[in-house]
């Protein structure tokens, strides 16, 4: 039998994917006005800049990112068009290719970073408080423990 959400349950649900759907849409077009990076470009950047050496294995990427690796495929295709990322082989797999940060890559991030943090800090992080920046944290990191995916640490 199915449980039916509550109507505050329904209120949350909606809210959280209008707002999903609002924020990552004014994230990209921040993004493009700014610097010419789409929202797609910027979290495979930041992908590759989080690490201590700037660079991943497809699969690995796909996985970080839940992309399929087909839509991976094209988009670092574009990507590399670009200069943004480059392709190397993997010295001991054959089958299996590196995702390389370019330094036009690496300065693209650079310059694309202070005003998306700022925009993420206008639209979001100014407008709670400290308490509720900590329950948005612990949501999310228990809707992501029930999804078998490791989210940021966050403090008890």
């Amino acid at each position: 039998m199915t449980r039916w959400l509550s109507d505050d349950e329904r209120r949350a649900w909606r809210g959280y994917l209008d707002m999903n759907t609002q924020l990552s849409a004014q994230l990209h077009r921040q993004l493009q006005a700014d610097s010419g990076l789409s929202l797609a470009d910027f979290d495979v950047l930041v992908q590759l800049t989080d690490r201590a050496e700037p660079r991943m294995r497809v699969g690995e990427l796909a996985d970080a990112l839940q992309w399929e690796k087909s839509r991976l495929s094209h988009h670092l295709a574009r990507m590399n068009k670009r200069g943004l990322i480059a392709r190397e082989d993997c010295p001991d797999d054959a089958r299996s290719v590196f995702i390389v940060l370019t330094a036009k890559g690496k300065q693209a991030i650079e310059q694309a970073a202070p005003a998306h943090v700022d925009t993420v800090r206008d639209l979001v992080f100014d407008h709670l408080s400290a308490e509720e920046v900590a329950a948005l944290a612990a949501i999310s990191a228990r809707v992501l423990g029930r999804l078998g995916r490791a989210g940021p640490e966050v403090a008890q």
